[in-house]
């Protein structure tokens, strides 16, 4: 191979040498895809910042450069004494109270640290006693601080090796890159842990002070660095890991409520995941159900208290575990805490859910009513809506765009909480912003009606095609005519840059559960009963009983169904609701709701992934 030459200078540097490789080595380069593949490595931008680097290190080392001094807090001590015995002028005074200053003598003390070169850390040799057929080890040191060391051990079925079961991402351990999963644990602070028990090994853990000397054989495999997309899920139920019966480890467990935004940091095991709350700013991950596991097992009936030594029950049992829910005794570094598996009892049926009597009437956007409808009905299966285990939702954030479609908004609650109330009062406060459904019927239309206003009147066939063709949110059916709430409707709303109100059945939502309609649900609910009887007083409901569809006042049953109806509608759905809202008093329920949709349009929220890709 020729002399490289630069044109640089005599002494080329190594960044000058990279730059003119290229076109130094063209000559001997036959093949064109071999100098694409020169042209790329050498004009790799990463390897050139590295160059660089080291010629920057070059030149700080010929430099040298040396402290003047590396005991100027020695010296400012002799000082401090020596003008102790002298006349106390104000001059002296004020050096003396300068160089007594704890700032001061911090900075001294560092200084002197940089300077004497001491800050580099100073690894342990490497022992003497080893084998030349050992196996490769790494000796690792950690300096032992209050963080866990977000790591899990356990003692290998097959082989009784300890090993590293679970690096938690995020954690001390995770971000060291220096432990890895498998790696073979052979001593801890120079005591071998062969024939020690798990537990053992965390009391001497516990015991040991400063740094942590490790020394493990690594795994067959190491672990490369992946770049994943942050994943986020929002939870749809309450989880507590001190009282799961199947988590690996309690204390690596991460609790959270219903409701909760939760940003997924690793799904490689099946069945536990590794996640940190969203808004937390601890890097470091905890254990949680995947979505697989939890949907299995809130369609279970639930887990067996203990492992009996003795089958009692004639149940088939399945063992519910994931690759690494080991069988065998496995124990965090952070702490104690036996990972083991439990049995769980296989039964796949679902409970029943009872949707009827949420409200007795249909109620519709008008304010006059000389007629109650029944029950609007779904041709969907309210038995297939129920089978959605309601575990994790992938979500992103989301900011309505200027100009953009606004969010439907779904109203839910039992009937008398006061739905129509609320409705009618945010019409009012802005009926340029907000607007209602007008709904389709069959019947013929009466002298004082007009069409498109109190109803759109259409035919009893057309409405039977449109029921086929899926056009209706929800229909029923009342003395032989269709009443019905088109989609067609919402969208017109919509289309007119105006916020949909919509009043609809719980198992309907899960329709309109769309990146086209993205809809905000409100549930409605009363107060304690005793609130609600002071409330609702002087109130009537609108009985779906006699024919007439009047007006009565509140009974005591009345009052026990809506309070039942709404618990029930929280306990089944409560992972479609996005705001709560409980009718107390109507003025201060209207204004938490008027603030509840101004955030929703304004400001930035969290909505299913699906809906972006809509």
């Amino acid at each position: 191979m020729p002399a490289l030459a630069t044109g640089a200078g005599p002494e080329p540097g190594l960044y000058e040498l990279l730059a003119a490789l290229p076109s130094q080595l063209q000559p001997h380069v036959s093949r064109p895809e071999d100098n694409t593949f020169l042209q790329d490595m050498f004009g790799e931008r990463s390897l050139h910042s590295l160059f660089k680097i080291h010629e920057q290190l070059q030149l700080y080392e010929e430099s040298k450069p040396v402290p003047v001094l590396d005991s100027a807090a020695a010296l400012a001590h002799e000082l401090s004494e020596e003008l102790e015995g002298k006349s106390a002028n104000g001059e002296i005074k004020e050096l003396l109270q300068l160089l007594a200053k704890p700032h001061v003598k911090s900075l001294l003390s560092v200084h002197d640290t940089v300077a004497q070169k001491s800050y580099d850390p100073i690894l342990p040799p490497l022992p003497d006693d080893i084998d030349d057929d050992e196996d490769s080890v790494k000796i690792i040191r950690l300096v032992k601080n209050k963080e866990p060391l977000g790591a899990t051990i356990r003692r290998d079925e097959h082989t009784g090796a300890i090993v590293v079961a679970r690096i938690m991402r995020g954690g001390a351990a995770d971000r060291s890159g220096l432990i890895h999963e498998g790696d073979e644990l052979k001593e801890v602070n120079g005591i071998p842990v062969d024939d020690k028990k798990p537990e053992e090994i965390i009391r001497i853990l516990a015991q040991s002070q400063g740094a942590i000397t490790f020394k493990v054989i690594p795994s067959v495999k190491e672990e490369e660095p992946t770049k994943e997309p942050k994943v986020f899920m929002k939870a749809l139920f309450d989880y507590e890991p001190k009282e799961d019966k199947v988590i690996p480890c309690k204390e690596a467990g991460l609790a959270f409520k219903r409701g909760a935004i939760l940003q997924i940091m690793s799904q490689d095991d099946a069945t536990w995941w590794q996640a940190k709350h969203e808004e937390e700013a601890n890097p470091r991950a905890g254990l949680i159900p995947s979505k697989q596991f939890q949907e299995r097992r809130f369609s279970m009936r639930g887990p067996v208290a203990t492992l009996p030594l003795q089958r009692t029950s004639s149940r088939r049992s399945v063992t519910v575990a994931a690759p690494q829910a080991y069988s065998t005794d496995c124990v965090s570094l952070d702490d104690v805490a036996v990972e083991f598996v439990e049995e769980i009892e296989e039964d796949a049926d679902y409970s029943g859910f009872q949707l009827a009597g949420f409200r007795r009437s249909f109620r519709l956007s008008r304010r006059d009513k000389k007629t109650n409808k029944s029950m609007y009905e779904c041709k969907k299966s309210e038995i297939y809506d129920m089978a959605d285990v309601p575990t994790y939702e992938e979500v992103t954030p989301y900011r309505r765009a200027s100009g953009a479609k606004h969010r439907l908004v779904v109203l839910v609650g039992p009937s008398g909480v006061g739905l129509n109330e609320l409705k009618r009062k945010l019409l009012i406060s802005d009926p340029q912003h907000f607007s209602v459904t007008i709904p389709h019927t069959s019947r013929t239309k009466k002298n004082q009606e007009s069409d498109g206003v109190e109803y759109h009147f259409i035919s009893k066939h057309l409405f039977e095609t449109d029921i086929h063709n899926n056009k209706f949110i929800e229909y029923g059916e009342y003395k032989g005519n269709y009443y019905g709430t088109s989609l067609d409707s919402v969208r017109s709303i919509l289309s007119k840059n105006k916020v949909c109100l919509l009043d609809v059945q719980p198992h309907i939502i899960k329709l309109l559960r769309t990146g086209e309609f993205k809809p905000f649900v409100v549930l409605v609910k009363p107060p304690a009963i005793e609130r609600l009887r002071e409330s609702r007083q002087n109130a009537k409901i609108i009985s779906g009983k006699d024919n007439k569809g009047s007006a009565k006042p509140f009974t005591e049953e009345d009052f026990q169904e809506m309070v039942t109806a709404a618990q029930t509608l929280e306990a089944q759905h409560s992972h479609l609701f996005e705001k709560v809202i409980v009718n107390e008093d109507l003025l201060t329920a209207f204004g938490e709701l008027r603030a509840a949709l101004r955030k929703v349009e304004m400001e930035t929220h969290w909505i299913p992934v699906s809906w972006t890709h809509s």
